[in-house]
């Protein structure tokens, strides 16, 4: 039996359409025309030239009732011919509405753990520049960082901008953890080797300690290495994800890849920057203290007569350099060197915040105070970086407030009433004579003597313990 012919399909004829300047609304009894109707603007037609192409063309569109209700007089053909003739009369934009991006909202866990990261990576933020203090040419990085900071908040105005590159440093820091925990197999091992090579050399126990140790060396770089591959985060030194490692091996460019990131990250390092920085800030702060700092040390070396005038000379112009700082800060702010020397626009920028000012100078030369109470013994060279890691977390919010300081007069355009000025001035007179009375005391308690007055970690190299 076969199967009957399939029926033909029908479509219905397609409805009409009329333009939008035919379209006429249906008039209701009981209702004046354009009562419910509503006027829009339409850009589909062409404008004209001159001042008429700024006046919007205007149309007119059915009211809710009058569309309603003449759906609801006909039947189902109009009302489809209502509803056609009522999307044909709303107008179309050309330009599609811009995107809304879509903001992840992320989970209390993950800010709790972005919080510990932040905290992590500030810990070794200043465990490098402690670091970095106390070696002889990468203690410029670290003076250049610091001002670099005080420049940056100085922009800004927000504390939060001063730390700067915390996110890069909890990198760092938790590849140095992380490879400071895979290697201690190799270490275990390596014990276990030496320890029979005492008992019995040549043995074949020895040999195969030996050799274990060599093949825990190898595993433990390709682990160090795939960790670091994979973002040098702490828990990717705990697991490894063997499987994705594999995939790893198969893809093509993975090696391009991996040369692309380590680039991009030593490059956001900004480390040739931070020793320039570093290096000019040196310089100029250099050339103010030179001469109060080498009358002092000229002074020890006299006689008692001539010592007293000379220390008295050079405390005198010590005096000067509490606008050091904030000249320091100056020149971070604006990238010219010849802005350090610009002490009329500092003092001009005083008037605008002074009580900042004061504020600001008192915490940078408070904080300087501990380091000359280290100097009085000397501390073993291996141990060095820990004065310096008590030396930056004192200097680093001095140089905080101290941009902070200078953005507040950058905000103020007139000077400050003469009331809270004086005020300023008069609180800045001890803490500046007291400041001097440390600096003349320091050869008579620091280990290193009359040469200790190079360190004036307050403003140069932040190497409190050596002597430059």
């Amino acid at each position: 039996m076969t199967e009957p012919p399939p029926l033909p399909i029908l479509l219905p004829p397609p409805l009409p359409v009329r333009r939008e300047e035919d379209v006429v609304p249906p008039e209701l009894p009981g209702m004046a025309k354009g009562e419910e109707g509503a006027l829009e603007v339409a850009n589909s037609e062409p404008r004209g030239s001159g001042p008429d192409r700024l006046k919007p063309e205007l149309q007119y569109v059915p009211g809710v009732g009058e569309r309603f209700g003449a759906m609801g007089a006909q039947g189902e053909p109009d009302r489809l011919k209502a509803g056609l003739q009522y999307a044909l009369s709303v107008d179309s934009h050309d330009s599609p509405s811009p995107a809304v991006p879509l903001v992840e909202k992320r989970g209390f866990l993950k800010k709790v753990g972005s919080g510990l990261d932040w905290l992590f990576g500030l810990a070794a933020l200043l465990l490098l520049l402690a670091a970095c203090s106390v070696i002889p040419v990468l203690n410029f990085l670290s003076l250049g960082y610091l001002l670099h900071v005080s420049g940056t908040v100085g922009r800004t105005g927000r504390f939060r901008d001063g730390f700067i590159g915390v996110r890069k440093a909890a990198v760092l820091g938790s590849i140095a953890a992380g490879v400071w925990l895979v290697v201690w197999p190799a270490r275990l091992l390596s014990t276990m080797w030496k320890d029979a090579e005492l008992i019995s050399p040549g043995s074949g126990v020895a040999k195969a300690w030996y050799a274990g140790l060599i093949v825990t060396i190898v595993i433990t770089l390709v682990h160090v290495v795939w960790a670091c591959v994979r973002g040098g985060k702490l828990r990717h030194f705990l697991w490894p994800q063997p499987l994705r490692f594999r995939r790893w091996l198969r893809t093509p460019e993975k090696f391009g890849d991996l040369q692309r990131k380590v680039t991009e990250y030593v490059v956001g390092l900004r480390l040739p920057f931070y020793f320039w920085l570093g290096l000019r800030g040196f310089v100029g702060a250099l050339a103010w203290l030179i001469v109060p700092v080498g009358i002092l040390l000229v002074a020890t070396r006299l006689p008692v007569g001539g010592s007293v005038v000379l220390s008295l000379l050079g405390g005198v112009l010590l005096l000067v350099a509490i606008h050091l700082p904030f000249l320091q800060a100056h020149f971070a702010q604006t990238d010219r060197f010849s802005a350090i020397f610009e002490l009329r626009e500092v003092r001009r920028l005083f008037l605008r915040a002074p009580l900042a000012f004061w504020f600001a100078l008192l915490i940078t030369l408070l904080f300087a105070v501990p380091l000359y109470l280290l100097k009085i013994e000397l501390t073993p060279r291996e141990l060095a970086w820990l004065p310096s890691l008590l030396f930056v977390i004192f200097i680093f919010p001095a140089r905080v407030l101290t941009g902070w300081a200078m953005s507040r007069a950058m905000r103020h355009e007139q000077p400050r009433h003469w009331f809270p000025r004086w005020v300023a001035r008069l609180g800045i007179l001890p803490v500046a004579l007291a400041y001097t009375l440390f600096v003349y005391f320091t050869p008579y308690l620091s280990w290193n003597g009359a040469w200790s007055l190079l360190e004036q970690h307050a403003f140069l190299v932040p190497a409190p313990l050596m002597a430059l």
